[in-house]
């Protein structure tokens, strides 16, 4: 049995439609599954120490377990504990500017990712590269 989302006015809407002209603010909380790579990350003074790499969860029972982020001295961990807030314009953490420099690196397997763009050339190697669909793992350094 398929139900609706909820009762439908005389027009056909569903009353859980997003009321028009409505918006979330730059400034709203978002979950950390929402949270983007490339986002800023502040201390609790505001000073942007680096930008969001990736979240750590543990998916089997949704828990926010911390992030990754980039800083000019490598990646640095931030535990789910110091992330106060997460918006779609920047994170900021409980973290101020003495601790935020003596963050460590992430512990744990080192963390690969595809290169799009290893192979988007004209060469003959990038050519072949492409036809075969041979991918190129980066592993991320600390």
């Amino acid at each position: 049995m398929i139900r609706s989302p909820g009762p439908a006015d005389p027009r056909g809407r569903s009353a859980l439609a997003v009321r028009q002209g409505a918006s979330v603010t730059d400034d709203a909380p978002i979950s950390y599954q929402a949270a983007v790579p490339g986002t800023p990350v502040l201390s609790s003074s505001g000073t942007e120490i680096g930008t969001l790499e990736h979240v750590l969860q543990v998916p089997e029972v949704d828990v926010f377990d911390g992030i990754v982020i980039a800083t000019k001295a490598g990646l640095r961990f931030i535990d789910a504990d110091a992330v106060q807030r997460i918006t779609r314009s920047y994170i900021r953490c409980s973290l101020d500017d003495a601790q935020a420099g003596q963050l460590p690196p992430p512990d744990g397997p080192p963390v690969y990712r595809v290169d799009a763009l290893a192979d988007s050339g004209n060469s003959l190697h990038d050519i072949l590269g492409r036809l075969f669909r041979r991918p190129r793992w980066i592993r991320e350094h600390d």
